[in-house]
């Protein structure tokens, strides 16, 4: 993050926070109450791709739900996630990327929140996405690029990210 080109420093690019029910109706509907409480925005489905009849689930079914955190929402709900996780997160979390994820056990755990017996309890997967400024070439219309091997984020450098920027222990 002290790098003299701006364009080296890693950030965030969206952080997203995803709960996996299984199921749509009244269960559904307690994860997505969840996800509001917790991030003060209004989750959406997330959608069987292939049918599973051993656990009873159809292509185009509503089995989840998420949310997508960009900029300082990103960042303040990181904060509040890695507080839970006691500030360390395993080195197995990032991949070659510099991305990483990781999974939070009870949404009670966040600071504020008690149980609710009308909602239960409900676990989430937080992953993120890091990356440098300039991948946008990769996703322009005029004269897209692909961005070269020296620019993209190493599992390293990501690291070292989520340990300036949040205090966190990266634990082998």
């Amino acid at each position: 993050m002290s790098d003299d080109n701006i364009m080296r420093n890693p950030r965030i690019v969206k952080c997203v926070v995803s709960i996996g029910v299984g199921e749509g109706g009244e269960k559904l509907q307690r994860a997505k109450r969840v996800l509001t409480m917790l991030t003060d925005q209004e989750p959406v489905d997330t959608i069987s791709h292939t049918t599973n009849a051993d656990l009873g689930i159809r292509k185009g079914q509503s089995i989840g739900c998420k949310v997508t955190l960009r900029g300082k929402k990103a960042y303040d709900f990181l904060k509040r996630a890695f507080w839970i996780k006691e500030n360390y997160i395993w080195e197995d979390s990032f991949d070659d990327y510099g991305n990483f994820a990781f999974g939070i056990e009870d949404y009670t755990d966040f600071e504020g929140m008690s149980y609710n017996p009308n909602i239960g309890v409900f676990g989430m997967d937080i992953s993120v996405q890091l990356e440098r400024k300039g991948n946008r070439i990769t996703k322009r219309m005029k004269q897209k690029r692909s961005v070269p091997e020296k620019h993209k984020l190493t599992r390293e450098e990501g690291q070292n990210f989520v340990k300036k920027a949040f205090g966190v222990e990266v634990i082998e």
